[in-house]
């Protein structure tokens, strides 16, 4: 924002130096990045961030130093002659759009010279970058840069059938702006137009046949207000960025529509002549309803650590625009003003306290009571849960809530129900709200395809949001992983978190093949718990590789974080070692196809005794020619260990002999000689 020295004075007259002045801004938020004279005229470029919109006009920036510098604030406020005729006879405001525009006004003035601004009033716009261009329009640009409403002035002659209509563009509409330029819109942005053509794009800019020119007599002002991120998307879409929009996407005060605009008619008036008629073309004369803050003396203290005397806390408040509604020895209760729209909590007014007393007031050995933040349950877990993927070789990424509504984006393992939708205008083509954080890996490791990266692991930890009907969707926070080839990659991680985090809860576990329309049929295994999913894992269908292009096979997997930590045992038990030796027996087993390791490792486990520390699978042979068609062969080991004592052969004879039997009972396996 570059701000004028001389046209500053106009609002607050400073007797402090340029400098002490600049100092202070930048104390306060207003970082001074430099100061150039232009044209005789000292001029300061200030950063203002996103939040102080009202600090885009040379008012704003003036109530800022009227507080700091305890200078009392001269607002002009703007009269001019009307004439007899009212602003209804000749015009009609329609608004069609008000989810996009709440407020539109418009004035008209007849009679109107457009000539060359005063040499006095050019020099105030070319010495903060504005170049001037006539009487009309500059003084649109002056009182913007003044209290940072955009305005517009148009040719009224060239509106046609006396109506003003605020419309949502066609879909491929053209639309030719003053920049001399044609853009094709869509229906999610603004259009300014009369009964048969576009006036102007709504927050970005004017339109080329309606214009000022030398020849305009009357005059019809917009004031309007916009919603900031539909004016965002429009300009970001169509490259077509102004000082008007930059303003609009920041959030304009929607209650000084009406001063802007009789601003600028009193200075188009004072400029041009003409006369304005009675009245306003409003589409919504209703105030915006200002928010009401409440703030406490003990709080005040508590978070800055020093003593503000409750009389200057409320005198800094006034100033900067805040009305008491009613106050106590120890309590405000406080209207913010709408051009401070982000004065919504009572942080905030505190914030704006110490801005003005100064950060320098608070002294470094300030008491300032603090409480040690613990962490969570869910915080260990989530601990866990990325230092085992990351162990692993597995790559975090992080990606929109929203995905499309591919045969992908469809992926959803934990329901049945349809999709949520919503629409974000910067996350174009993405309506969806996921029901699984598949889709969203995919659309990664297609990215690290790309870039020929195809030997990719990656995982996310992320809500996923699953309808209820008439309810609010159940946010689950899920584990997803993407592996490049074999499910064992994915099986692997999810195994080893469980058997972290949940220790002997494990055994509750039950492994089953099940049927997912998404995953290679076969291939998908899932966890449950009392009949509720917890983990599954499978191999992508390559119906749907081919289809979207992913050269190879996929292993994908989900894992539900909301179940595993109502179990989850979050904090370490020590386990003492046995110090006698183990024996190991590896057995090779003969068994049907459709055998299940769960089953025949519980087989094992029961059999075995307390004996049996620990049954591990080795691996899976197939040998048709010995064994026949749908038999196949299991290695395992088994790890026989005593606490109190040293065990002989024959008592780890004995366990083998008990598990061979109940294998050969329950699932008529035959052991391999």
């Amino acid at each position: 924002m570059l701000v004028s020295w001389e046209w500053l004075s106009d609002y607050v007259k400073l007797d402090a130096a340029l400098e002490q002045v600049v100092d202070q801004w930048a104390l306060s938020g207003l970082n001074h990045e430099s100061t150039q004279w232009v044209e005789g005229l000292p001029v300061i470029d200030l950063e203002v961030t996103s939040n102080r919109a009202d600090c885009l006009g040379h008012i704003g920036v003036a109530r800022e130093a009227a507080v700091l510098f305890s200078k009392p604030l001269s607002i002009p406020q703007p009269t001019f002659e009307e004439s007899s005729e009212n602003v209804s006879s000749f015009l009609e405001v329609e608004n069609q759009f008000p989810t996009v525009c709440p407020r539109y006004t418009a004035r008209i003035i007849k009679g109107v010279k457009v000539a060359p601004s005063p040499e006095w009033f050019a020099k105030r716009l070319r010495s903060i970058g504005v170049k001037p261009i006539n009487n009309v329009v500059d003084v649109t640009n002056y009182v913007m840069m003044e209290c940072a409403q955009p305005l517009h002035a148009f040719d009224l002659a060239k509106i046609s059938g006396g109506k003003v209509i605020i419309r949502p563009a066609g879909d491929k509409e053209t639309f030719s702006a003053i920049d001399h330029r044609n853009y094709s819109l869509d229906s999610q942005m603004v259009l300014i137009a009369d009964a048969h053509r576009p006036l102007a794009l709504g927050g970005v800019m004017g339109g080329l046949e309606s214009e000022v020119s030398e020849l305009t007599v009357d005059l019809l002002i917009e004031s309007a207000s916009f919603v900031p991120m539909a004016i965002r998307r429009a300009a970001r879409k169509l490259k077509l960025h102004s000082p008007s929009s930059y303003r609009f996407e920041r959030r304009i005060d929607p209650n000084g529509l009406d001063w802007a605009s009789r601003r600028c008619c009193q200075l188009i008036q004072q400029f041009s002549g003409g006369k304005v008629l009675q009245g306003v073309a409003d589409s919504c004369s209703k105030p915006t309803p200002l928010a009401e803050v409440s703030l406490r003396r003990t709080r005040v203290t508590q978070v800055l650590g020093i003593d503000v005397p409750w009389e200057k806390t409320q005198s800094i408040l006034t100033n900067l625009g805040c009305k008491i509604v009613a106050s106590t020895s120890d309590n405000l209760q406080l209207q913010a003003p709408s051009f401070r729209q982000d004065l919504t909590r009572e942080a905030d007014l505190i914030e704006e306290i110490v801005r003005i007393v100064g950060y320098d007031a608070i002294p470094e050995d300030a008491m300032v009571p603090m409480v040690s933040s613990a962490r969570r349950p869910k915080d260990f877990m989530m601990a866990t849960v990325r230092s085992v993927a990351c162990a692993a070789g597995f790559d975090e990424t992080l990606n929109p809530s929203l995905i499309g509504k591919t045969a992908i984006d469809r992926i959803s393992p934990w329901t049945a129900n349809d999709p949520l939708t919503t629409s974000v205008p910067l996350l174009e083509g993405a309506a969806v709200l996921r029901r699984s954080l598949i889709p969203s890996l995919i659309a990664a490791r297609l990215h690290n395809q790309a870039q020929s990266n195809r030997d990719v692991r990656l995982f996310e930890t992320a809500n996923v949001y699953l309808p209820q009907g008439s309810q609010l969707p159940k946010e689950q926070l899920c584990l997803g992983c993407i592996a490049e080839s074999d499910p064992r990659w994915v099986r692997g991680v999810f195994e080893e978190i469980l058997e972290r985090l949940w220790g002997n809860h494990c055994s509750d576990l039950q492994e089953r093949i099940i049927d997912l329309d998404f995953v290679e049929r076969g291939t998908a295994i899932a966890w449950f718990v009392d009949n509720s999913m917890v983990a599954w894992v499978g191999s992508l269908s390559k119906s749907l590789a081919q289809s979207n292009k992913l050269d190879g096979p996929v292993a994908i997997g989900e894992l539900d974080l909301d179940q595993l930590l109502t179990r989850a045992v979050l904090v370490p038990r020590l386990k003492a070692l046995s110090p006698y030796p183990a024996i190991l027996r590896d057995l090779n087993f003969i068994v049907d196809e459709s055998i299940q390791w769960q089953g025949f490792r519980e087989t094992i486990q029961r059999a075995a005794g307390d004996l049996c520390k620990e049954v591990v699978f080795r691996e899976i042979y197939r040998d048709t020619k010995k064994d026949g068609v749908g038999k196949k062969r299991i290695l395992l080991t088994l790890t026989i260990q005593s606490d109190t004592e040293t065990l002989r052969s024959e008592s780890a004879d004995a366990s083998v002999a008990q598990v061979i039997a109940a294998c050969q009972k329950e699932h008529a396996a035959q052991l391999l000689a």
